[in-house]
């Protein structure tokens, strides 16, 4: 009776089975829509961790879902590409064996910017998910967005601020028109180099004065810049600080210097980003040296204006070519001539400067400063003239100034070992950028002139890329820059060379009209670096301490000697 039982049930049995394999067959083939490979079934989860349309993908067309920011792992971290409105973000990641190349193994951790369509997602192993694990299905927003921790709003400022004082270009320096050095995005016109000095790609005749012009149009190709402040991890102030300042250093009032930093701190006060942390998180560019923004008295006869003494700038960050002893003020690269607008045209660059035949021991560029009582100039300048020929000297005094020529400059330092860099008016040259452009390794004489300035763009290790000789020596007769020079091996020159060449990228600002640039160039790096500070602040104000404490305090053993120099 069983047996006859288990017989006519054995039929419609084995009919369920096969229903049932079946169906589990086609639910495997629904999510092989999604992905599917060898390891087994994928899915493709977007921010919402949705599953995206594979067959929308393979028509090459786009589904509202695929509209939305989607989640991206590699080995660097999650990221994620986004076109709302509300948050802007575009370009393409730095592949890792070119950032190698360029930048250097110490800069391969730069933030990326989006990976193309084909990338954009990452394939997330399908699991049966236990009741505690429910939530990971969900992305983290913030961990899946690339730019998390990188978004930036830029204040829309009158124009009186920036675009109007662009319009009066005649009066913005005493001394020149600067209106010629205004095109090309403030890059200026491009050289002529009838002699093949320099390589075949963007060269500028950019005045060194034009940092925040050149700044700002780079900010305005930045892949993480954000409508929604709510956002914003720092907030950019575009005024044109040095070239508002610059126009009323001679024979105008205190009251015409500052009236237009005042105006401006104002504005800023008043809007509801400055709320967030009081400030803290603003940052701007000055075209001009520190100094030039901090008057301490309203004697006339005192040079510069207040703006980083106003209660305001005390809580927000400037950029400038040289920083002052004030904890706020953050030093960036001077502009150079070469504005690059791809990788391949600093591969070709660095290509050239470090395979150039150098027919000088060392080199100087500069003139004399005979009214600076401790400025070693003179000293170094009848040094190179007695040096049997293996200095080379180009003159920049005002009657024959062959330093207003980047082709004869880099001429120069190109044929060069050794480039020397001492102080001028201030610590600083923008001499300095172009040696090191050149692959020229640069000798100080003082560690205000960059080891303490450029933090964030050159290495801790200064003796891996440069020579320093202390000038006071210099200044006392104890020191043949000759002989001193001579003693270093051939292979330690060829060393460090190699060292300055591999900084190239970190200290030219790209072309800000070009989005094919897949290096870290001194915008980003300095992006970085502001991104990095303001995180920092963040994080005492978490820790419960006083985000005010040393923020914006003088530093009076900033420009000694750092101990790792």
């Amino acid at each position: 009776m069983e047996k006859s039982v288990r017989r006519s049930c054995y039929k419609p049995c084995q009919v369920t089975s096969l229903v049932t394999l079946l169906c589990f067959a086609f639910l495997c083939l629904d999510y092989l829509t999604f992905h599917g490979d060898r390891d087994g079934f994928y899915l493709r989860i977007n921010y919402h961790g949705r599953p995206t349309s594979a067959e929308t993908k393979q028509n090459g067309m786009q589904s509202s879902d695929s509209l939305r920011p989607v989640a991206n792992v590699d080995d660097h971290g999650v990221s994620a590409t986004s076109n709302s409105s509300s948050a802007r973000t575009g370009g393409s990641d730095k592949p890792d064996e070119v950032e190698e190349s360029l930048n250097g193994t110490n800069e391969s951790d730069a933030g990326s910017a989006p990976r193309g369509d084909k990338e954009s997602a990452e394939y997330v192993p399908v699991q049966v998910l236990g009741k505690g694990d429910r939530d990971m299905t969900h992305p983290n927003k913030e961990s899946a967005d690339p730019c998390s921790g990188r978004y930036i709003y830029v204040h829309d400022l009158p124009s009186r601020f920036n675009d109007e004082i662009l319009k009066n270009c005649t009066s913005l320096i005493k001394w020149f028109d600067m209106c010629p050095s205004m095109v090309n995005e403030g890059l200026g016109p491009r050289i002529d180099d009838s002699r093949g000095v320099l390589s075949h790609g963007n060269w500028f005749a950019t005045n060194q004065f034009l940092l925040e012009v050149v700044f700002r149009n780079r900010m305005r190709q930045y892949e993480c810049l954000t409508n929604d402040s709510s956002l914003a991890s720092a907030v950019f102030v575009p005024f044109y600080a040095g070239l508002d300042v610059g126009r009323h250093l001679w024979n105008f009032s205190t009251s015409v210097r500052d009236s237009l930093a005042q105006d401006l701190t104002n504005w800023l006060a008043d809007r509801p980003e400055w709320n967030k942390m009081w400030g803290r998180d603003h940052f701007l560019v000055g075209g001009r040296i520190a100094w030039d923004f901090r008057r301490q008295s309203n004697d006339v006869s005192d040079w510069g204006n207040n703006l980083m003494f106003l209660p305001e700038s005390k809580n927000m960050t400037m950029l400038s070519i040289e920083s002052s002893s004030w904890n706020n003020d953050i030093a960036i690269p001077y502009p150079t001539y070469f504005h690059p607008s791809s990788e391949a045209q600093v591969l070709e660059w660095q290509n050239k400067v470090r395979t150039h035949e150098r027919r000088y021991l060392f080199s100087f560029a500069g003139a004399p400063r005979p009214s600076l009582e401790d400025s070693i100039r003179s000293d170094l300048i009848n040094q190179c003239k007695a040096s049997n020929g293996t200095c080379a000297l180009l003159n920049c005094g005002y009657v024959v100034n062959k330093c207003d020529d980047p082709v004869e400059v880099m001429n120069v330092f190109e044929s060069s070992d050794f480039c020397l860099q001492p102080p001028g008016d201030s610590f600083t040259r923008r001499s300095t950028f172009d040696s090191i452009l050149a692959g020229c390794i640069p000798v100080f004489f003082h560690p205000g002139s960059a080891y303490v300035q450029y933090i964030w763009h050159l290495p801790e290790n200064s003796s891996k890329y440069s020579v320093f000789i202390p000038e006071d020596k210099v200044k006392r007769g104890h020191i043949n820059i000759k002989q001193v020079l001579s003693r270093i091996s051939r292979d330690a020159v060829l060393s460090m060379r190699e060292e300055v060449v591999q900084l190239i990228p970190r200290i030219v600002y790209a072309d800000p009209r070009s989005r094919d640039h897949k290096f870290q160039d001194s915008f980003d790096t300095a992006v970085k670096g502001v991104l990095k500070r303001i995180e920092s602040i963040r994080r005492r104000v978490s820790d419960g301490k006083d985000p005010s404490s040393g923020f914006s305090d003088q530093n009076s053993t900033k420009f000694n000697m750092p101990r790792t120099a």
